[in-house]
Order: C-alpha cells, then structure tokens, then sequence
C-alpha cells in the first residue's frame, strides 16, 4: 500500500484543518469534523495531558505517524515547559515532502519555531532516534505494528491511531492489542478514536481497565485504556 501521488489528496475537514484522503482505502486520515480538533480531543486532552502533572519526562509509542499531526500537537504542548518527550511512531508508508510541506497545521502561527518544528518531523531520519531539541526525541519507524519487534523500550502513553478496523483490520487484531500491552509500562495509557464493542472487549482480554469516554466533534465515544 505504498502511498502513490494518484491516491493522495489534501482536503480540508470540518475545522479548517487539513485532512488527507487516501482514495485506495476510501478513508481519510483525521475526523471530516475537524482534523485538529480529533486529535487534541482524543491524543493530547485525554492522554498526554493526564501524565503531565506527575512526569518530567514521558515516553510515547505511537500507531500512524501519518502526517505529523500528534507528534506536532504533542510537542507543540509541552514546547514551553520542562517536559522530555520520548517519541516513536510507526508508520510503513511516509507521506512525500509534497504532500506534507502544504499541509496548513502552522499556518496561522507567528511562533516560527513551531512550523519549523513540524517540517523538522517528516525530515527526519527514518529508524534512527534523533533528538530534535531539549524537549523532544523522536524515532520515525517504518514498519507495520505486526512487524515490529519489541525491544528493551517501554512507554508511559499509547496513540493508537492506525485507519479504522473496516480498513485496516488486522492492526486491530488481539494479537496487536497483546503486542502494546507489552510495551505500555504500569499504569500506562493507549488512548484512541476507535470506541467498537469488540475492540474493547479485546483491551479488557489484554488486560487493559477499559474506559469509554466522549468522542471528538462528530463522534460519540473514544476509548481509554490503562494498564
């Protein structure tokens, strides 16, 4: 499913923001009600923000880089603060430098570097950590979730942002769900858009304690897992 031009197209969604739509899978990469709206509803206000209060420095292992939008939300954040993230984000199919360079997240913004810090994102390097600045190290991983190995690393937040379960099934097998249980440290959180009845069931049977929580612009619930 490597991304081709012909497939790919910016459109806005429902709060200005960009999405993209990805005609091979008919399903676009943020919420048609409002890109940034989706994921500071769902990444930012019921994850990172949970952690904030109590951790200095917060490891997230993150499902989708897609176009950058939660790790540039993420950062953008904690930019001012004495916060460490520690960021690594799968994503087998990297969008090209010109489809992310017109995507509008900074363009209302007079703070230089943070739409510096979002093109900062995609270019750089791939399955190698970087640390972009004091407050931000990131690792671009371009694998599937099936295909990644665990390592030694452990993580105190999920984003579990992969397309939905009608388009990408098997992202949202069990096996996957064991798979970030694994990764999460105690009392560690996945958080994400999707709210199906047999996704949560699966989180529970991982062994996840299993929130509903109310959904983003448009969508009724999300859901919150601790373990």
């Amino acid at each position: 499913m490597e991304n081709s031009q012909n497939e790919i197209k910016i459109i806005a969604s429902g709060d200005g923001s960009h999405t993209i739509f990805h005609s091979g899978l008919n399903e676009t990469y943020h919420s048609m009600h409002g890109a940034v709206q989706e994921s500071e509803h769902v990444f930012i206000e019921a994850g990172l923000e949970q952690l904030i209060p109590t951790k200095k420095i917060i490891p997230i292992f993150e499902v989708g880089f897609g176009t950058g939008l939660n790790a540039w939300l993420t950062y953008k954040k904690i930019a001012s603060s004495d916060t460490k993230i520690i960021y690594h984000s799968l994503e087998p199919y990297p969008l090209k430098e010109d489809i992310y360079s017109q995507l509008n997240y900074t363009k209302n913004l007079s703070d230089k570097t943070l739409q510096d810090f979002f093109i900062q994102l995609h270019k750089a390097p791939w399955d190698e950590e970087v640390e972009l600045n004091r407050n931000f190290v990131l690792k671009k991983i371009k694998l599937k979730l099936e295909e990644y190995n665990i390592s030694g690393q452990h993580f105190d937040l999920i984003y579990y942002d992969a397309f939905a379960p009608s388009k990408q099934a098997e992202v949202w097998l069990p096996e996957n769900i064991k798979k970030v249980y694994s990764l999460l440290n105690k009392d560690g959180l996945i958080v994400t858009y999707c709210a199906r009845g047999q996704f949560k069931r699966d989180l529970k049977e991982a062994g996840f304690i299993v929130e509903t929580l109310i959904g983003p612009p448009g969508k009724k619930e999300m859901t919150r897992g601790k373990k």
